[in-house]
C-alpha cells in the first residue's frame, strides 16, 4: 500500500508543484514539447492517481477534460465544481504528460515522473482520508505485492484494500467491452464508492 514519508519542511507544497510543472525530464522521450497536469492542494481529502493525460488533456491543460472524465465524475457522484476543486481532490497521475500515442492506443505514463516527484508530492498531501487508483499502472503503484495477476482479479477484491482505497478501472470509451462483461462493477463497487467519495468531502 502507499507509504508517505516525511516531507522536508523547507519545501512547499506550492514550490513542488511549481517545480512539478516545470519538468522537462522526459522532454527526450517524447514527441512533443512537456506539458504537465496535475492538481493538489494540501487539504485535500481525496487522491485520486491515474495513468497519464491524453491528449486532449495535454491540449487542454485540465486534468481529465474528456470523455474518460465525464464518466469519472459520474463514477464518483460528483460535479465538474467539486471534481476540480483542489482541496477536495488532489489529481496525481503517474506520469505527468501525454506520452504519444501507440499501435492500440496511448503509450504507457513515462516512469520518470512516479520515480523523480510521487513521494515528495505524496507526502505534502496529509488530509487524504481516501485514496482512488485508476487504473492498472496506478494500482500496481499504490498497492505493490497486493496488486493481482490481472486488473480484473485486482477489483474483484476491492473490498481487501480497507475502506481508504478503492482500485477502479479506467473509464475510457476504449473499456466499454469490459463494463459490459463485468456488470457487477456498475452493482457492487459504484454505489460504495459514492459512499466513501461523499463521506471523504465531509468537513
Amino acid at each position: 500500500m502507499i507509504a508517505k514519508k516525511k516531507s522536508q519542511p523547507s519545501r512547499s507544497l506550492d514550490t513542488l508543484l511549481r517545480e512539478i510543472r516545470a519538468c522537462t525530464i522526459c522532454a527526450p522521450a517524447l514527441p512533443h514539447a512537456p506539458r504537465p497536469v496535475l492538481a493538489a492542494a494540501a487539504e485535500a481529502r481525496i487522491l485520486l492517481i491515474g495513468q497519464a493525460p491524453g491528449a486532449r488533456v495535454h491540449a487542454s491543460g485540465v486534468p481529465w477534460s474528456d470523455a474518460s472524465g465525464t464518466r469519472l465524475r459520474a463514477w464518483l457522484g460528483v460535479d465538474d465544481a467539486t471534481f476540480y476543486d483542489a482541496t477536495k481532490f488532489a489529481i496525481v497521475p503517474m506520469g505527468f504528460c501525454f506520452p504519444g500515442r501507440g499501435a492500440s492506443g496511448d503509450l504507457p505514463p513515462r516512469p520518470e515522473c512516479a520515480a523523480r516527484w510521487h513521494d515528495a508530492l505524496l507526502a505534502q498531501l496529509r488530509d487524504v482520508k481516501l485514496t482512488l487508483l485508476v487504473g492498472q499502472y496506478a494500482q500496481r503503484f499504490g498497492l505493490g505485492e497486493a496488486f493481482g495477476p490481472t486488473l480484473t482479479d485486482t477489483l474483484l477484491r476491492w473490498r481487501e484494500f480497507g475502506p481508504h482505497v478503492m482500485p477502479l478501472p479506467h473509464p475510457s470509451p476504449r473499456n466499454v467491452a469490459w463494463f459490459k462483461r463485468n456488470p457487477w462493477f456498475e452493482a457492487e463497487v459504484l454505489p460504495t464508492l459514492r459512499e466513501r467519495v461523499a463521506a471523504a468531502l465531509e468537513r
